[in-house]
């Protein structure tokens, strides 16, 4: 009797992709009592030695098994029992939802004699994966447990990882099991302790519970940071100088080198001495070739920051549609931190599959006929996926339209990717007028090459400039004082806060979406639809983009906590910053997951220990905010 492999996808539709893939179209399946979404599909398969050909099982989970709580004593909201979860037990079970499920592989394990795990192949994959395997053996204590190494469903793909199962890795296990330690220590404590506090005060605070994150209140702390800048601006005048020259029929305005002053009467003084000086002189005629570099390769933090600017989703949306995709075959996984591909990746195959499309097809040929370029390469690499990219070709017309949109763009950018860069003629010319410099710049492009495929950025040529020879002088048509105030920021876009997120170690590219998504759902923010986040915004492509603003009582929560004066308050992102710091050395072995958990326990007690000292300046700010007062 061939021996049995218990195989454990993360999602049910992964498990059905790779059982098909393994079986060649031979699949038994049968139901998983007690879960409708989970099945068991049977069938043979030959993996190497020492396994070889076997009779297989592929089933999966629904995500995490298990959920970590405190024991039964602790479940009473008391102010007075806060600072004791600092030590408390705590408890991690199979949640109740996934009683059958965890039942499930614990008996098919029974009858196997490997387990090999499929699930996600990041941080959080790895400890579902640890989740499996304990419950695994509870069937089978002599399991041997491999996993699988993949970054989407394609069918050779598939079958290469199969060829190639690998150790389970505990060390990213440890360090997400340290992250949900605290995040359930530190948002249990200050949640209870702030909604308990809070809820004295009456009126809206009575009844709502005032939830704490450790990424929550950092993401919320950027978005009042940005709030108070543009309500704290104080806009100030100021003055430039123009120059215009009329010249083989073509009007040629000059900027300024100092750009603006904000002394009138400085600037009045340098345009009489341009006036008396009368002639300006050409210093400088620089005509270069020029380029507008390609876009890097995709990574997860790039494709929310762009939907949501694009695409007119907000990033979580962006997130769960391109999950689907990538459940369902059509695109890589979407969770990646790497902006390199392998120079071993077959690249031009996946170009190959858009050929047959007819918006991009022709473009895409045109790649295999000789324009194709090997991907610029980022500085990132997670040494877990590839960058986000098409795996296969699905009709965009066939798919819902958030689908259509989503999976236009991966491609449309892994194309432009591929595609040399714009190419383009820039001349620059520099005169002295009186004892000032100015400067006019032309631009003609020559050819667009990826800007083709890729609409979401722009490059186009500006008025070309008349002829100018270096040390000839004119007279200018015409020369003028401009005045102008400076403008306050835009509020805070969906692009920024996940850059700014992303700079501080806010979350990870997985969970950075959840996290903003959080501080909607609890009323700390709010949104607007905003053109790209005035002056500093960057919305790109004249689309229109979210912005946040805070609530009263996200305002005051931020302004409570810095006005207690903690170290590091917890509206900044430091503490947090360098918890992701040290989940990434767990990962590399040079810290133990105990010492992790233990340093940052303390410094999370001494805040929690002042906070409590000087609660009244948190009820001080939501008087003031929330209430009115």
């Amino acid at each position: 009797m061939a021996p049995r492999i218990l195989c454990v996808a993360e999602k049910p539709s992964i498990a059905k992709s790779v059982a098909q893939h393994l079986a060649g179209g031979q699949v038994q399946v049968r139901d998983v009592p007690g879960n409708r979404y989970v099945k068991n599909y049977n069938f043979d398969y030959a993996f190497p030695q020492p396994w070889g050909s076997c009779s297989v099982t592929m089933t999966s989970v629904l995500g995490h098994l298990t959920g970590t709580d405190f024991p039964a004593q602790y479940k009473k909201w008391q102010i007075s029992t806060c600072q004791q979860l600092f030590d408390a037990e705590v408890i991690t079970s199979v949640a109740e939802d996934k009683v059958s499920i965890a039942r499930n592989i614990t008996q098919q394990a029974q009858y196997s004699k490997a387990l090999f795990i499929w699930t996600d192949c990041d941080r959080e994959g790895e400890h579902i994966g640890s989740e499996v395997r304990t419950e695994a053996l509870k069937g089978n204590p002599r399991l041997d447990v491999k996993r699988a190494v993949f970054s989407n469903t394609e069918r050779g793909h598939i079958l290469q990882a199969a060829q190639r199962p690998i150790a389970l890795d505990d060390r990213q296990v440890n360090a997400v099991a340290a992250r949900i330690e605290l995040d359930l220590r530190l948002g249990v404590i200050f949640t209870r302790f702030q909604t308990l506090s809070l809820r004295t005060l009456g009126a809206d605070l009575s009844e709502r519970v005032i939830s704490y994150g450790s990424c929550q209140f950092p993401t919320l702390g950027f978005v009042v940071d940005r709030y108070f800048r543009v309500k704290n601006f104080i806009p100030e005048q100021f003055w430039s100088i123009k120059v215009m020259h009329r010249r083989e029929d073509i009007d040629v305005t000059f900027s300024w080198r100092r750009h603006r002053l904000f002394d009138r009467m400085t600037v009045v003084i340098m345009f009489e001495r341009c006036l008396a000086a009368r002639l300006a002189k050409v210093t400088k005629l620089q005509e270069n070739p020029t380029s507008k570099w390609r876009p890097l390769p995709l990574t997860t933090v790039e494709l929310q920051k762009l939907g949501s600017r694009f695409l007119r989703m907000d990033s979580q949306r962006v997130m769960k549609v391109a999950e689907d995709l990538y459940n369902k075959g059509w695109i890589s996984y979407p969770r990646t931190e790497t902006d390199s591909f392998d120079r071993n990746m077959d690249l031009r195959s996946f170009v190959e599959k858009q050929t047959q499309d007819n918006a991009w097809g022709p473009y895409a040929r045109g790649l295999l006929d000789g324009a194709f370029r090997q991907p610029r390469g980022g500085r990132n690499n997670d040494q877990a996926h590839p960058p986000i990219h098409p795996v296969n070709y699905v009709v965009p017309t066939s798919l819902p339209d958030d689908d259509r949109r989503v999976y236009e763009f991966v491609v449309r950018r892994f194309l432009a990717c591929c595609s040399d860069d714009a190419k383009g003629h820039s001349t620059t010319v520099e005169i002295e007028y009186g004892s000032e410099t100015f400067y006019a710049s032309g631009l003609l492009v020559l050819q667009k090459n990826y800007l083709l495929v890729y609409p979401y950025e722009k490059w186009e040529s500006s008025q070309q400039l008349p002829h100018f020879n270096v040390g000839e002088t004119f007279e200018p048509t015409e020369a003028n004082i401009t005045e102008g105030e400076t403008s306050p920021p835009g509020y805070l876009t969906e692009p920024e806060l996940i850059s700014l997120m992303d700079a501080n170690g806010i979350g990870t590219d997985a969970t950075m979406a959840e996290h903003i998504a959080k501080i909607k759902e609890r009323e700390y923010v709010m949104t607007q639809t905003g053109a790209g986040g005035g002056r500093g915004g960057g919305g790109g492509g004249g689309s229109s983009v979210q912005q946040f603003i805070p609530t009263t009582l996200g305002v005051a929560l931020i302004e409570g906590y810095d006005n207690i004066g903690l170290d590091t308050s917890l509206g900044k992102p430091f503490l947090r910053k360098e918890m992701e710091i040290k989940m990434k050395e767990i990962c590399a072995g040079t810290k133990s997951r105990h010492d992790f958990v233990q340093e940052t326990l303390e410094q999370y007690r001494h805040a929690f220990i002042r906070t409590q000292q000087h609660v009244e300046l948190l009820k001080a700010a939501c008087r003031k905010y929330v209430l009115g007062e």
